[in-house]
């Protein structure tokens, strides 16, 4: 009971003290990563989305747009971890995820209905032969509101870290995704559901260990559409921040700032 009750000690904090944001797995800058959280270990996140002008196209007012929500490891990937045990050791290096996120900042309708969840499974580099990339999953934003919150993004994502010799050149990833058609439009209100993701990712080692680089690109017009360029601080262990410049690739929408607090248990 512990954890629960820190977690809601956080959120609470965190509300006090302060929408297109995500339900958010395990991600980069915006999208969805190969990461999974490790087994028995949660996780907490805190997306705050700043908005580079105070004002739309049309002259709205454009607010900062908030994601808060735990996330949870399911299955290890050592077979005699998992409750399961040997039933789940033909897949046993297969591991999961599950979370929830409370959205604010899309407008009054929208946020009436601020609960959505996520969904990953996946395994890590190397773990059925060598030089298999990671793979994942999964599903996010998936709404309980028919036809306003049910965004239901499905994705499949691969990953694999490159080298020259002893020169690592970062971690480079590729997927797709395809969302609600019904909610998914572009700035001519057409469907515009689905599309690729791509990204690279190192930690610099050279500045330090502690240090991530990250270039994350989401196609499409819709709300997920978006380059992300930004970097990570990991403080502690169990503590890291992201910073991030997010250009839509809508262009109506303004670029927001991202600033992201990460907390693990």
């Amino acid at each position: 009971m512990k954890i629960p009750k820190f977690l809601a000690a956080v959120f609470m904090f965190i509300a006090c003290c302060i929408g297109t944001a995500f339900a958010t797995p395990s991600t980069l800058i915006w999208s969805p990563s190969t990461d999974i959280q490790p087994y028995k270990k949660a996780h907490f996140n805190a997306d705050l989305y700043f908005p580079v002008r105070g004002i739309d196209h049309n002259d709205n007012e454009l607010y900062i747009q908030q994601v808060y929500g735990p996330t949870f490891s399911l299955l290890s990937n050592k077979p005699e971890e998992n409750i399961l045990g040997k039933l789940w050791s033909p897949l046993g290096k297969i591991m999961a995820e599950t979370g929830f996120d409370y959205k604010k900042g899309f407008g009054r309708t929208l946020d009436q209905f601020p609960v959505y969840f996520n969904f990953k499974l996946g395994a890590p580099e190397g773990a059925y032969f060598k030089y298999m990339p990671a793979f994942a999953i999964g599903g996010y934003d998936l709404g309980y509101k028919h036809k306003y919150t049910n965004y239901n993004v499905w994705y499949f994502r691969a990953a694999k870290t490159l080298n020259i010799a002893k020169l690592n050149l970062g971690r480079f990833s590729a997927g797709y995704f395809n969302g609600n058609a019904r909610l998914l439009r572009n700035k001519n209100s057409e469907r515009d559901n689905q599309g690729v993701m791509f990204a690279w990712e190192r930690t610099m080692p050279e500045i330090s260990d502690r240090l991530w680089l990250c270039v994350d690109y989401q196609g499409t017009q819709s709300s997920y559409g978006a380059l992300n360029v930004g970097f990570s601080w990991r403080f502690t262990d169990n503590i890291s921040a992201i910073v991030g410049y997010d250009m839509y690739n809508n262009p109506n929408a303004k670029d927001t700032v991202t600033f992201q607090l990460d907390l693990d248990f």
